[in-house]
């Protein structure tokens, strides 16, 4: 899903006709069909592996490397090549963000500069605050792996869409951060960063939530409730995670 950080945010669900503006389907019941897969890469109808890609796809191309969800792997910066180095090095060589995001609970986290807020959006956190800006995502690692030291790179997925945050001493947690940053990485400290706060369109959360897995339950109807990170909340508290099903063939129709 696309996003607009508005007060509350806007989503947009990608479609082959264009779009839809789901905002304005809350409460509306809706109809989603399972009916195959695509690969995100190739093209192909393959049994989607992981991130929205067939199985040799996923080990094959640089959009799934490693150094995805381990910035610290990077290379681009030594001129060596992962799987593809002028793609690599076009999302590696840049400024990125880590930052400190309050979402089931206060995490650590890595980002391309021009991803935030979205970054921010996708993990349903209300609130958020930028610790570094780095020239390229390998520092930003290193930054990451020693706050991971103090604080959690995960989001308990369930507590962020019941809205169950911990209460957080912002000023306490920024300066346990800023005392964790390496030496190496101290000029890079974002001086004065405002905190973030961002509203999502949830009429009602839900007290328990249900995942939607399409591959047991390939026909759901619903009515809508709620918009949170890739997450469609409904009013009987299945939830339907649009990211993680990437790659999935899905036919949806509006009541």
């Amino acid at each position: 899903m696309r996003t607009e950080n508005l007060q509350p945010i806007n989503y947009f669900l990608d479609v082959e006709s264009g779009f839809l503006h789901l905002n304005q389907l809350l409460g509306k019941t809706i109809r989603l069909e399972h009916s195959g897969s695509q690969c995100l890469n190739c093209g192909l109808s393959k049994p989607i592996f992981r991130q929205g890609h067939c199985q040799s796809c996923f080990f094959e191309s640089p959009a799934t490397g490693d150094w995805i969800m381990r910035p610290e792997l990077s290379k681009a910066h030594l001129g060596e090549a992962d799987r593809d180095l002028a793609y690599e090095s076009k999302m590696q060589l840049q400024p990125h963000a880590v930052y400190l995001a309050l979402s089931s609970h206060l995490k650590v986290g890595v980002t391309r500069k021009s991803q935030l807020p979205t970054r921010w959006i996708d993990q349903g956190a209300h609130q958020a605050q930028v610790l570094l800006e780095v020239p390229n995502r390998y520092l930003a690692g290193v930054g990451e792996v020693a706050l991971k030291n103090f604080f959690s790179d995960k989001t308990n997925w369930r507590k962020m869409l019941q809205n169950e945050a911990e209460p957080i001493d912002w000023e306490a947690a920024r300066n346990q951060a800023l005392d964790g940053i390496p030496n190496e990485l101290k000029p890079y400290i974002v001086r004065e960063e405002p905190i973030h706060d961002l509203t999502f369109p949830v009429v009602h959360y839900p007290e328990k939530v249900k995942s939607l897995n399409l591959s047991k339950t390939p026909l759901y109807e619903g009515k809508l409730t709620g918009i949170k990170g890739q997450y469609l909340i409904f009013e009987d508290a299945t939830v339907f995670n649009v990211r993680s099903n990437e790659g999935q063939r899905v036919n949806l129709s509006i009541h």
